[in-house]
């Protein structure tokens, strides 16, 4: 299983429906530039954001926040050596609120 980041996997599913970054900028209404940084991974999309393109690229809204939630979290912990213990500490606590 390939692990993509949210704007790889942005660029990927808009390369495939053929549309460009200023279409995808004016459904969002917002600047071309930051569409790019967005599928670049220098900016990063908020969740209405994220929920819009899924619109847009017409995919299943869950598929693209959990691949934004996943950065959130690999930004937040990528250089910290405790990480993996940390998720799995989460990964239990979240399992039982749900």
């Amino acid at each position: 299983m390939e692990f993509k980041s949210f704007g790889i996997k942005v660029r990927g599913l808009r390369k495939k429906k053929g549309l460009l970054l200023r279409q995808i900028a004016a459904a969002l209404e917002m600047d071309t530039a930051l569409i790019s940084k967005i599928e670049r991974g220098e900016r990063k999309a908020n969740r209405e954001q994220v929920i819009k393109l899924a619109e847009i690229l017409n995919v299943e809204v869950e598929e693209l926040l959990v691949i934004w939630l996943s950065d959130k979290i690999v930004d937040m912990l990528e250089k910290e050596p405790l990480a993996y213990k940390a998720l799995k500490n989460s990964e239990k606590r979240i399992k039982n609120k749900y």
